[in-house]
């Protein structure tokens, strides 16, 4: 076959013919957009003019031509706050074994596992079967325990006396306070019994010394120095430590370090004091005793060096091994209160990891352990020995191994993260409340942004009526100048005070309707986010910022509510701290 070349000048006129097909193609698109900006085919005419970002402007804008101090908070009639009822007594106990069962279903079936609204619905209404009251109440246990009539309440400047012991809550940070740790902190705040808990908020230190000053100093975070100096707020220095107690004979139930004992412990002298050198017997691999006895992990320089990406993974193990109580990622939002799940006498859990139906896949993002326990040794030992890998799953895998995992409680994902089997692997029966499909909507608060959000709400339509007439005056107001200063009184207004007859319900010369507003109120309420669970996980979220309306910006109305003084928590209780300023504004949305 004669594969000729084609002419150049036919090359020519092929180019030619591209290169008008790419110009008209271009001109049409050019054109529908003039059109859809200016209303017109005119080339003169001119788009409406810009809106102002609001930074410098009366008010500011958070949805392109709305005052965003004249949008209604909410279309709730009546919020309830109060949602969850008295607070459990303070010596309140929870049954693992009917959480475990009643969400999980059988060890080997797991049949109710996918089934989370079943098990937020018992959460939610069934505290009398789950929850228990000792014999021997807790509050009794200790001679330095106040009772529960003589216990002072907290005050601005007293954190008050706990009627028995009191649980610590650990976290872990890294770098300056943003708006996360302010959602944390403010929920802890919101939920937990407050005289019986103290909140560790642990600073990386090892790469960043000046971690505590520089937090003390941290603008973000100057208003809960108030808490720092009450002692509701502990911040604390993290640095791996070199060595980490054992409890007496937990090497010798340990079948990994038992085969490596030897006959006669090799000893080393070290200088801890120059005059009373003490001896240390090696007693197995990087395990030492003392001649008082003690028993001690110790971490080579080799192994320091290779310490783990996910420094936080074994923060966690080694903090609870140290102190006891629970530690909770930074991302998790409280939503009650946690003491009766560590009251119990052997507070040792952690979550599943969504749906995996092994029994050693745990999440840790919530996770409980006695302090200086035999397990708690053992798992901080196997960490160790794995070369500091410290990952849940790698874990709970050793422990199920090795016949432990049945001390080691593995809550649903219902109770700390409902919507993660949802997320990743569907789910059975119904869909939560609300319903979530995606972790990314909590922080939505466009018209329309989640889908079938009411699909499994049963309760009585949440009142609109309220609102409704306040938006009517408002368009009223706006509609008409000559209105009555009697008619713009009745315009509930949230932002500062204004004049009788001045209120201000335009923004560049727009009024205020909902049709106009990007980010509408809306019937959402704390009471109805995943009632049941004691958190929500946020799942590392870190490049979103809540919307206005959205379910966390209504979750910080509530807990700004509480600090003010104006709304009451989930158990009915006014806020006795010191004064905590509000949230500032969430960031501007174009």
């Amino acid at each position: 076959m004669d594969r000729r070349k084609p002419p150049s000048c036919g090359r020519f006129t092929l180019l030619l013919r591209n290169l008008f097909i790419a110009a008209l193609a271009y001109a049409f698109v050019v054109e529908v957009l003039h059109v859809y900006q200016t209303g017109t085919i005119s080339p003169f005419s001119k788009g409406p003019p810009k809106k102002s970002t609001g930074k410098g402007s009366k008010g500011g804008s958070l949805s392109g031509g709305v005052n965003w101090r004249l949008r209604p908070a909410t279309l709730v009639e009546s919020i309830n706050d109060t949602f969850m009822g008295k607070r459990p007594d303070v010596d309140t106990c929870a049954n693992y074994t009917k959480l475990i069962e009643t969400c999980r279903g059988s060890l080997n079936g797991l049949e109710k596992m996918r089934n989370v609204y079943d098990c937020l619905d018992y959460l939610t209404h069934h505290e009398d079967d789950y929850f228990f009251v000792p014999e021997n109440r807790p509050s009794a246990t200790g001679p330095s325990y106040k009772s529960i009539e003589d216990a002072a309440p907290p005050s601005t400047h007293h954190i008050g006396d706990c009627p028995g012991p009191v649980q610590l809550y650990h976290t872990y940070w890294t770098g300056p306070a943003t708006w996360r740790v302010e959602l944390f902190v403010k929920a802890y705040l919101y939920t937990q019994n407050i005289p019986c808990s103290r909140l560790h908020v642990w600073l990386e230190s090892d790469g960043f010394p000046n971690a505590v000053p520089d937090m003390m100093k941290d603008p973000l975070f100057a208003k809960f120095l108030p808490l720092v100096e009450r002692g509701d707020l502990v911040l604390k220095a993290w640095k791996f430590p070199r060595r980490i107690p054992l409890p007496k004979g937990a090497i010798a139930e340990d079948p990994a370090y038992t085969k490596s004992l030897a006959s006669k412990g090799s000893i080393r002298r070290t200088s801890g004091e120059t005059r009373s050198p003490k001896a240390e017997v090696y007693i197995a691999e990087g395990v030492v005793r003392m001649e008082d006895g003690s028993e001690w992990l110790v971490l080579t320089e080799r192994q320091m060096t290779f310490l783990p990406v996910a420094v936080s993974d074994a923060v966690r193990f080694i903090v609870l091994h140290l102190y006891g109580g629970v530690y909770m990622d930074m991302d998790v939002m409280l939503l009650r209160d946690m003491r009766p799940l560590l009251l119990t006498p052997d507070h040792n859990f952690a979550e599943r990891w969504a749906v995996h139906s092994h029994p050693g896949d745990y999440n840790t993002a919530v996770m409980s352990l006695n302090a200086n326990s035999s397990l708690s040794s053992y798992l901080v030992r196997g960490g160790i020995r794995m070369g500091l890998n410290f990952h849940p799953r790698i874990i709970g895998r050793m422990a199920w191994k090795d016949g432990r995992s049945e001390e080691f409680a593995m809550f649903e994902t219902g109770l700390f993260d409902p919507i993660w089997g949802e997320f990743n692997w569907g789910r059975e029966g119904r869909c939560t409340v609300p319903c979530f499909r995606d972790y990314g909507v909590a922080f939505q608060g466009t018209k329309g942004a989640i889908k079938d959000e009411w699909e499994s709400y049963d309760g009585e339509p949440l009142s609109e009526r309220v609102y409704q007439r306040e938006l009517e005056l408002r368009s009223r107001v706006s509609d008409s100048p000559s209105s009555s200063p009697e008619e713009a009184e009745l315009v509930p207004v949230e932002a500062p005070a204004m004049e009788r007859g001045d209120v201000d319900v335009t923004y560049g010369g727009k009024p205020y309707t909902v049709k106009e507003d990007k980010y509408p109120p809306n019937n959402r309420t704390l009471e109805n986010f995943f009632r049941g669970s004691w958190s929500y996980h946020i799942h590392n979220q870190w490049a979103k910022h809540p919307q206005p309306n959205s379910w966390f910006d209504v979750a910080q109305k509530a807990h700004d509510g509480f600090l003010r003084g104006t709304r009451k928590n989930v158990y009915g209780e006014s806020w006795a701290g010191p004064d905590i300023p509000a949230y500032d504004r969430w960031p501007e949305f174009d």
